[in-house]
């Protein structure tokens, strides 16, 4: 792996961005966006597909141990339980996202209070045309990339809102800042985690995942279907020993990686031990993934970051680029 190899199959120049990654979420929440502030808020939905779904996830994650009840919304159907102590989040990086539209303009027959975030499109005209609170925020190359600049902004107009802690934010930005020396494109070397891990994947990858890190495992299948063209699967890990584990029973060419939080509750990290005993037992060769130390907000973007380039390195080993995604482009335009 060398540059010139990366921009031989990276045409749109992917791993580009993600080497700004760093930079874009630090100029993100530094910027002048406005916090938002509204009382009595017991509920929370955010609704978003894809790279914008992530956001919520992330927002979920964060937000569990708080007496704010969190939906997510991937699809049309607004929960029936909103109502006027509800905030309705909705995001969409093109703007044009019909499933999220649907619910922007489900929200604005209720009596819930709503903002909506996106680079413009139809979502910012019906925001304009409802006096609907919209925060324009630019794409940067495709929406799984501009997945810094949503998330920091977004922070950046929640965080005091939400009590999410100024310093876990900055935490997470001076830790990100030292993955990316480790992993981005100016380190091409046997060093490299992401780069390691990429010559690693092969055949289906089974992604197991703890209580808390659910977003990453998402993100990870996401961008391993979307930048690599692979299937993958997602699964909690305790869940999976009372179902999936029998799977390993037989022969198969799904391998799995296991992506461990430094701090995991101590009943899951007995899990995780007897399930690694039982691949080798069995001979199955696994992948071992763990966070860093720091808040939950932290651990996430920063194992997001590692895996999602990950994905773009292994598409580049396999002679793949990483940006178009045909079969969403034709979904997309047999739906709109």
């Amino acid at each position: 792996m060398d540059i010139a190899t990366l921009e031989k199959y990276d045409i749109q120049k992917m791993y580009k961005i993600y080497d700004k990654w760093p930079e874009i979420a630090r100029e993100s929440f530094e910027s002048n966006q406005k916090p938002i502030n509204f009382d009595n808020i017991d509920h929370i939905v955010f609704a978003g597909m894809g790279g914008s779904g992530a956001i919520g996830d992330i927002f979920a994650s964060i937000l569990s141990k708080t007496n704010i009840h969190v939906n997510i919304v991937k699809g049309y159907l607004l929960p029936p339980t909103v109502d006027s102590n509800t905030l309705v989040i909705t995001v969409s990086v093109s703007g044009n996202t019909t499933e999220t539209l649907a619910i922007l303009e489900a929200a604005h027959k209720t009596k819930s209070k709503i903002i909506a975030f996106s680079s413009g499109g139809k979502m910012l005209d019906y925001c304009t045309k409802n006096k609907i609170d919209h925060r324009l925020i630019p794409q940067y190359h495709s929406p799984r990339g501009s997945f810094t600049s949503y998330l920091y902004t977004i922070l950046k107009a929640l965080h005091s809102f939400l009590d999410i802690k100024y310093q876990d934010i900055v935490e997470s930005i001076t830790e990100l800042e030292k993955t990316c020396e480790k992993v981005n494109s100016s380190n091409l070397t046997e060093n490299n985690s992401s780069l390691n891990l990429a010559k690693w994947i092969k055949d289906i990858p089974m992604i197991y995942y703890p209580f808390g890190l659910q977003p990453v495992a998402i993100r990870f299948k996401n961008s391993l279907q979307e930048n690599t063209k692979i299937h993958a699967c997602a699964e909690d890990v305790i869940e999976a020993c009372h179902n999936g584990i029998v799977s390993w029973e037989i022969e198969s060419n799904v391998k799995p990686i296991l992506i461990q939080g430094v701090n995991d509750y101590i009943k899951t990290k007995e899990r995780w031990k007897v399930l690694k005993e039982y691949f080798k037992e069995n001979k199955i060769n696994f992948y071992e993934v763990t966070s860093i130390e720091g808040s939950i907000l932290t651990k996430m973007i920063n194992l997001i970051y590692f895996l999602d380039y990950a994905t773009i390195y292994f598409a580049i080993l396999s002679k793949r680029d990483p940006t178009p995604v045909k079969s969403i482009e034709k979904i997309k335009k047999e739906i709109n």
